[in-house]
């Protein structure tokens, strides 16, 4: 027998019903990510109609966002305790539920508080979704193949996202949300063919998730109103300082509990370490940019909703290129060079967008977040792979549960500072260029830290 035929045979065959997983997956990524993309090009028209101002704009982005990072944790515990498919159709059936409560909002607090309970389906299925390629790819190199196709949901929800936000907002805004209704039935669909999951009964850590909800809650809501009031008005002070007590709690509850939502020993794992702070800055620049240059280009430069959309199709491109290349690259070389490349292709981009800004060219900008999204696309399934593989078999729900609070929490915080940077139309030239070169730094420095990634032996 040849070596080649050795490594074939040493494969461990996909699951039966892998295909369908991965269309899944693919799917409910798609919807997670939709719901953002979609919804930025929507929000000047959201606030002609319902109000709010910019703090109302932001509130319908980190609405979700906030409710999606503060219970991921609890979702991956979840998957974990009742099975991921069972988890999974729990999350796509609240999704739909949210989305047509989203379209028939009839004020921009209903709207908002939809938008809350959107945040917390997408945040059970996406733990979900992704336990469920751990099954049906037991194979590490099969694995990292399909997390490449996974993200391709991603890449093509920010494809489409865009001007299709923009197409559907020149008729109604409320039609970027009832787009999500038939994708849920599809999936639900799907989701029949495919065998039961595993189960690890286990407690909810109840102390642990009301102290993450209250100190994520409580971050977020400093952040965007001292942006506004200032941080040194004594409701922002209370706020920050809620943050900071319940977050010092929340560690030591986990530390000493023994059912925790987030069991600290995940940590002793190199490449999980590691893994986080990519996480956190990829979601920095790419929610944050998206944020602040949609609206750039309406507010400032006068483009409709679906003429600021294509502006963003060339990059959504070149994602779905990086992300069907990712698993080969990942395959050949190992996590690393994906990794540092693509975060520093995206640190290219948004330095691109810095110095070009005052152009206020449309054509210079959609040049710009090329890189952006194809080093964004490059990095995020290779990273995702090495949260995967860090932990054991059986914690992989919570494992991806925490990475993607990770990032949940840089988006967050992303539309909170640079939201708060932009708020004044005197000064929105300066807040966009201090937000992207914020974002370029911390996007620098998780590039440093990633070329520690051990490569392939």
């Amino acid at each position: 027998m040849s070596a080649r035929q050795s490594a074939d045979s040493a494969v461990v065959p996909d699951a039966p019903h892998a295909r369908i997983v991965i269309t899944i997956a693919s799917l409910g990524f798609f919807l997670i990510t939709l719901d953002i993309s979609i919804v930025n090009v929507a929000l000047a028209r959201i606030r002609a109609e319902l109000g709010g101002g910019t703090t109302g704009q932001q509130w319908v982005i980190d609405g979700y966002t906030l409710l999606f990072a503060a219970l991921l944790l609890f979702a991956g515990n979840l998957s974990d305790r009742i099975g991921a498919k069972k988890a999974l159709g729990l999350g796509i059936c609240a999704f739909g539920l949210a989305s047509a409560g989203c379209a028939a909002a009839p004020g921009i607090g209903s709207l908002i508080a939809a938008r809350c309970v959107q945040g917390a389906a997408a945040a059970i299925m996406l733990p979900a979704s992704m336990a469920l390629v751990r099954e049906a790819f037991p194979d590490p190199r099969r694995r990292a193949k399909a997390l490449g196709v996974w993200a391709v949901g991603g890449a093509v929800a920010a494809l489409v996202g865009q001007p299709l936000g923009g197409l559907l907002t020149t008729f109604n805004w409320r039609w970027v949300f009832t787009i999500n209704l038939p994708v849920c039935a599809g999936m639900l669909t799907f989701l029949i063919a495919v065998a039961a999951s595993p189960t690890r009964p286990s407690r909810f850590d109840w102390a642990g998730q009301i102290l993450a909800v209250v100190a994520l809650s409580a971050l977020v809501y400093g952040l965007i109103d001292g942006g506004h009031v200032g941080f040194t008005h004594p409701t922002v002070i209370i706020a920050l300082a809620i943050a900071a007590a319940t977050l010092a709690a929340f560690v030591h509850v986990q530390a000493r509990s023994h059912h925790p939502m987030l069991p600290l020993e995940l940590f002793h794992a190199h490449g999980f370490r590691l893994a986080l702070p990519v996480g956190f800055a990829f979601m920095i620049g790419n929610y944050g940019n998206v944020f602040v240059v949609s609206l750039f280009l309406q507010q400032h430069l006068g483009l409709t909703p679906l003429h600021a959309g294509l502006v963003f199709l060339p990059s959504a491109f070149f994602a779905i290129a990086g992300n069907l290349a990712s698993g080969p690259v990942t395959n050949r070389f190992g996590a690393r060079v994906p990794v540092v490349a693509g975060l520093l292709s995206m640190v290219v981009g948004l330095l691109a967008l810095l110095l070009t800004a005052p152009l206020g060219s449309a054509v210079v900008t959609a040049l710009c977040v090329i890189p952006i999204g194809a080093g964004g696309s490059l990095a995020m399934p290779s990273v995702t792979g090495v949260v995967l593989e860090g932990v054991p078999a059986e914690q992989a729900g919570t494992a991806s549960a925490v990475f993607n609070t990770f990032r949940q929490i840089g988006g967050a915080v992303a539309i909170a500072v640079f939201g708060a940077l932009i708020a004044n139309p005197d000064n929105y030239l300066t807040g966009l260029r201090i937000s992207l070169a914020t974002a370029a730094t911390l996007l620098l420095l998780a590039a440093i830290n990633s070329a520690r990634i051990r490569p392939r032996t």
